[in-house]
């Protein structure tokens, strides 16, 4: 069964989207110049789509793409699209500030885009306005690549009221970011062991304030959940607890977490410093030599482990594997959202032609070419994996993920894990995660949801608001006895509505 939108929150997307069904109608809309201006061919809302005399028979296209620092004209992944797709293309950014308004009013104009990246909520608010043309019938007849490379589930989160919207991109699957890493050379000093579990990392931690007089464990601001707070099952976003869909904030196990949290803080085993630390002050800290523990992002990984190196030569880090619970269990909460939504226009005047464009780019090897390159000059493949061949690797396809519009789903998690072997320490942590990782990944149940009006207008706002009361809990700021009234607080700014919506969609796939 497909989630159904509430005829209100499409109602109150068409009237917020005016002036862009204005526009798709065919008329009222102003032209808006373009952020980038076109890079060749006719593509004018006079030129009807046609190519300016190029006897390939094929469109000129326009494409609607994300914020970036690059000229789509100059760039060698555009080309090479060009080339394999028969397709020319006039790619166009939408700007760092106010993208919403500019995306608005260029869907709205009489320039004849045909294509549109979108993040999720730009993709629901397009959809559910009447913007984005309905995909079901031209997926049927133009997007055979298209069907065998991404699954149904992916599909689902593209679904409004039956019709798919939207190419869903899913990135590169699901992978684990972060884990603790320690300084195995003061656990060696001081004869401690690797914890297990959150009782031997108390002891751990508590060890090492009295012998090393250093901050135990730091952490940033914006990472205070993971390793710790899984043992207490708090491990995503959203659990499924008895059929329902549960937010973390309303989990009875978060106070359990908090408290432990607040426990290491007041005994001076956390850093002091964690509700304003970022994530480089917690790296500099352990980089520098004043912290034994921290939880360390992979990407981070190479620089981070250069910089303790340099500091302190003899220095050497261990990765802790992910706690176990207390029934002996490790797990490890992930998400597999879809990160982007590539639509077609409504007012588009060549939809057939903008969805033999996007099957063609998931042909398998013009794919390939596009995550990858070519072979023998862009990457090489040793012991069956790919490895970029440098700087030309970096030169041409570091912004090759702006230009793609979906993925392979089985083979781009492959082909993407060449961007982490630039550096064999950033490679060999991303590798150690994922190994530890093997068995315990939980998926947030929410992965699946298409754009839903009463979390995506909530969940940014709630996000914040969890976070930042966490962080006074655990610091002392707030007690914990709080929790009950801020809970109170959090459904009546929007958390009750968010919890509804998400477990219509829920029960409405059973």
């Amino acid at each position: 069964m497909i989630f159904k939108m509430k005829t209100s929150a499409v109602l109150t997307a068409i009237l917020s989207f005016a002036l862009v069904l204005s526009g798709c109608g065919g008329g009222g809309g102003t032209s808006e110049p373009s952020a980038v201006e076109p890079s060749g061919g006719t593509t004018n809302a006079s030129s009807e789509g046609t190519n300016g005399g190029d006897n390939s028979g094929k469109p000129d296209l326009r494409m609607i793409m994300q914020y970036g620092l690059f000229d789509p004209k100059t760039e060698y992944v555009a080309k090479y699209i060009e080339e394999r797709t028969g397709f020319h293309v006039d790619y166009e950014l939408l700007p760092a500030e106010n993208a919403d308004e500019k995306l608005n009013l260029m869907v709205s104009s009489k320039e004849n885009y045909d294509i549109a990246k979108l993040n999720a909520a730009q993709f629901y608010n397009l959809a559910s306005a009447g913007a984005l043309e309905p995909m079901d019938e031209l997926l049927e007849a133009h997007g055979n690549y298209i069907k065998q490379s991404i699954k149904p589930e992916s599909f689902a989160s593209a679904t409004i009221d039956g019709k798919i919207y939207g190419i869903p991109e899913t990135g590169a699957g699901v992978s684990i970011g972060e884990e603790l890493v320690v300084r195995q050379d003061w656990l060696d000093e001081l004869g401690l062991s690797i914890p297990t579990n959150r009782d031997e990392l108390y002891t751990v931690l508590k060890t090492i304030k009295e012998k090393k007089n250093v901050i135990p464990l730091t952490m940033s601001k914006d990472s205070i959940y993971g390793d710790i707070a899984t043992t207490f099952g708090v491990y995503t976003d959203w659990k499924e607890v008895d059929g329902k869909l549960v937010h973390r904030a309303e989990q009875p196990e978060m106070k359990e977490y908090i408290a432990y949290m607040s426990k290491l803080y007041k005994e001076g085993l956390l850093d002091t410093e964690t509700p304003l630390n970022t994530a480089q002050e917690s790296i500099e800290k352990f980089s520098g030599g004043n912290a034994a523990m921290y939880k360390l992002a992979w990407w981070n990984a190479g620089s981070t482990i250069a910089a303790l190196q340099k500091n302190f030569p003899e220095a050497k880090t261990s990765i802790i594997p992910y706690l176990k619970g207390p029934d002996g269990k490790a797990v490890v909460g992930a998400k597999a959202n879809t990160t982007w939504y590539i639509g077609i226009l409504k007012s588009s005047k060549n939809k057939e032609a903008a969805m033999d464009f996007l099957n063609a780019k998931l042909e398998p090897e013009t794919f390939k070419g596009i995550a990858l390159g070519q072979e023998g000059v862009h990457y090489e493949v040793k012991d069956d994996k790919y490895y970029p061949i440098l700087p030309i690797f970096n030169d041409q396809l570091n912004n090759a993920s702006s230009f793609m519009t979906g993925v392979d789903e089985e083979k781009y998690p492959i082909y993407w894990q060449a961007r982490v072997r630039k550096d064999p320490v950033l490679q060999a942590h991303f590798e150690a995660f994922q190994k530890n990782a093997e068995g315990l990944i939980v998926v947030d149940p929410m992965s699946t949801a298409p754009p839903i009006e009463a979390v995506s207008k909530n969940l940014l706002k709630l996000t914040t608001l969890l976070d930042d009361n966490v962080l006074q809990f655990i610091s002392g700021a707030k007690p914990i006895e709080q929790y009950d009234p801020f809970l109170a607080q959090w459904r009546a700014e929007g958390g009750a509505d968010m919890v509804a919506a998400a477990n219509e969609w829920f029960q409405s796939t059973k």
